[in-house]
C-alpha cells in the first residue's frame, strides 16, 4: 500500500508541479514521459518483488526456508525469460525492457508455481484466491505490454508514392495508389497500404484523409491492423508534389496486453466479490 500511494503521489506531483510552479511566477516547466516512467519504474520493481512472494508467506507462521526452494526456482526463470523473451520476440535486448519482463515473470512464476503446489496437494482453494491469481496474472500481462510498447515502438514519417515502399521492423509496407471516397457528409481520399512480413501478405491499410462538408474541417482516419503480438497504424498526412504523400507509419508490440491485463485483473477482482465468505448472511428468524 505503502508503494501504491508513493506511486499516486508520484502523479498527483507530476501533473500540479507545472501549475503552481506557474501560479508563483517561477515561470513555466514541463514534466514529461520520462519522469513518470523512471519514477513507476523504480517504485514497481519493490512493488512487484513483494507482490510475488505475498501468496506464498502465511503471515506470522512461515519462516523463510519454507520456501527458500521455490524462490530460487523463481529468480532462475525469471533471469531466464527475462532475457530470452525479448531477444526471441524482438531480436534484440534493451535493459528496461529487461526489467519489466523480471518484473512480470516473477509475478507470473510464483503465482502459477503456487497454484500447482495447491492443486497437486488437494489444497481446498476459494474463489479468492482464483481471483488473486488472475489479478496477479493481469498484472503480469500488463506489465509486459508497457515493456514491449513503450521500448520496441517504431514510428517513422515517411514521404511515398505510388509504388514505394518502406520496411520498418520485419515488416514491409507498400504505398499502392489514393482513391477519392465520398461519404453522406465529407468527401476525400483513401490510401492503400499493403503490408507484408517475409514476403507473405499480412495486411491491406486503408488511411483515409476526409473534408467535411459542413464544418469544412479536415481530419484524419487512421488504419489500424491489430494481433495478439503487435499492432500496425497508417495515417495519411498533406499532399506533396509529384503525386507523393506525406504517411505516418507506426509499429506497436504487445500495446493490446496492456488492457488485456487490466481485463484479466478485473476478472479477479469479480472473482473475489463472488466468494461466498464475502456476503453478508442474513440473521435467522427468530423461533416464536
Amino acid at each position: 500500500n505503502v508503494l501504491l500511494m508513493a506511486a499516486m503521489l508520484v502523479v498527483l506531483l507530476g501533473t500540479l508541479l507545472p501549475l503552481v510552479h506557474k501560479q508563483l511566477g517561477l515561470g513555466s516547466i514541463s514534466v514529461g514521459e520520462p519522469f513518470f516512467n523512471t519514477m513507476f519504474t523504480w517504485l514497481m520493481v519493490p512493488f512487484a518483488l513483494l507482490l510475488g512472494v505475498g501468496p506464498l508467506v502465511r503471515w506470522g507462521r512461515d519462516r523463510p526456508r519454507n520456501i527458500r526452494k521455490l524462490l530460487w526456482a523463481a529468480v532462475v526463470s525469471t533471469l531466464v525469460l527475462s532475457v530470452l523473451l525479448p531477444w526471441l520476440l524482438e531480436d534484440k535486448i534493451i535493459a528496461m525492457t529487461a526489467v519489466g519482463m523480471a518484473m512480470a515473470c516473477w509475478i507470473a512464476v510464483l503465482a502459477v508455481a503456487e497454484a500447482v503446489q495447491r492443486v497437486s496437494r488437494g489444497t481446498k482453494t476459494s474463489l479468492s484466491y482464483w481471483g488473486m491469481v488472475a489479478a496477479h496474472l493481469g498484472l503480469a500481462v500488463t506489465i509486459t505490454g508497457i515493456a514491449f510498447s513503450q521500448n520496441y515502438s517504431v514510428e517513422r514519417d515517411v514521404r511515398m508514392r505510388a509504388g514505394d515502399s518502406v520496411t520498418i521492423h520485419d515488416y514491409r509496407f507498400t504505398f499502392r495508389e489514393v482513391r477519392d471516397i465520398t461519404g453522406p457528409n465529407y468527401r476525400g481520399g483513401v490510401a492503400l497500404i499493403g503490408v507484408t512480413r517475409h514476403g507473405e501478405p499480412e495486411a491491406v491499410l486503408h488511411a483515409e484523409k476526409r473534408l467535411y462538408n459542413t464544418s469544412r474541417m479536415v481530419m484524419t482516419e487512421a488504419a489500424i491492423d491489430g494481433g495478439l503480438t503487435r499492432d500496425l497504424y497508417a495515417a495519411l498526412g498533406e499532399e506533396l508534389d509529384n503525386g507523393a504523400w506525406a504517411v505516418r507509419l507506426y509499429y506497436k508490440p504487445f500495446v493490446r496486453w496492456i488492457w488485456a491485463g487490466g481485463l484479466l485483473m478485473a476478472l479477479g477482482g469479480l472473482l473475489c466479490l463472488a466468494d461466498p465468505r464475502y456476503r453478508r448472511r442474513k440473521p435467522l428468524p427468530e423461533a416464536g
